[in-house]
Formats: C-alpha cells, structure tokens, sequence
C-alpha cells in the first residue's frame, strides 16, 4: 500500500512539474490582442508547421523549450500559428485564422517565422528560418531586442 501511495506522489509530482514548464501559447488573435493592451507586453507570433517543417521542430527543442526562453517568455504574449498538413492537428475554423494571419503577416510563407507585434497589430520586428547547425542565438537576440523596448 505505501509502495503505490508513494508511486501516486511521484506521478502526481512529475505531472505538476511538467505542467508548470509548458508555455502559455494563445492560438486566438483577438485574445492575445486583448492580453497584450491589458499587460502593454509585445506579441510573438510564432509561425510554424507542426507536423512537418523540421526546422519548426528543430526550434522548438533548442529554444523554446529552453529555461532561458520559458523566462523571457513571461514579458511576452505568445500566439502559435500553426498551418499543419494533417487535418485533425487543428480545427477548420482555427486554419482559417491562422491562413488570415499567414496572408497578413508571414507574406513570404516562410516557417518557422517570428513575428512580434505590439497591441496595435504594428510589426516590431521579425525573425525567420532556423539553420540545420541549430543555434538559437538569433532567436534569444530577438527576444531580448523585444524586452528592452
């Protein structure tokens, strides 16, 4: 019995640990409008294709989930653009979204793409592609470029 009580804990840690680690994504642009007039924080709108742009995931491991960026993260507005090719990975409504705002912001069609706004929907800057050397500094020079503002 005290074996899977202990068992219970240590999973129950590990759940609560791994939850607090994830980042806030929004994936609606009005509430992460909203979110950025309220806080006055810059958006980042992450441009990527889940399920198959490799250097989308490439980016994903080596600077998002970083420490570094998880703490960066918390004077930003985070808003995932996802335009995957399977059809079940997002709702028909949010690929419609999401194809508005590729058509509004990311012209050149080009993932992985961040682009940071502020609450106006004005471009700040921007940042694409991710090199197969896997190097996120660029990215951390964005970022802090955007936290200095």
């Amino acid at each position: 019995m005290k074996y899977l009580l202990a068992l219970f804990l240590l999973g129950t840690t590990l759940v609560a640990s791994a939850q607090k680690d994830r980042l806030n994504w929004l994936t609606d642009f009005e509430k992460a409008k909203k979110k950025s007039e309220k806080t006055e924080k810059p958006i980042v709108m992450y441009f990527t294709g889940s399920d198959w742009c490799a250097p989308c995931k490439m980016l994903h491991l080596d600077f998002f989930a970083t420490k570094e960026f998880k703490e960066r993260s918390k004077e930003l507005v985070l808003l995932k653009i996802d335009i995957p090719r399977r059809v079940d990975i997002i709702s028909e409504e949010q690929r419609v979204e999401n194809n508005e705002l590729v058509k509004k912001y990311n012209t050149e069609k080009s993932f992985p793409t961040l682009i940071a706004i502020n609450h106006k929907g004005k471009v700040i800057n921007s940042i694409n592609g991710y090199s197969y050397l896997r190097d996120p500094s660029k990215y951390f020079l964005f970022v802090d470029s955007l936290l200095k503002k």
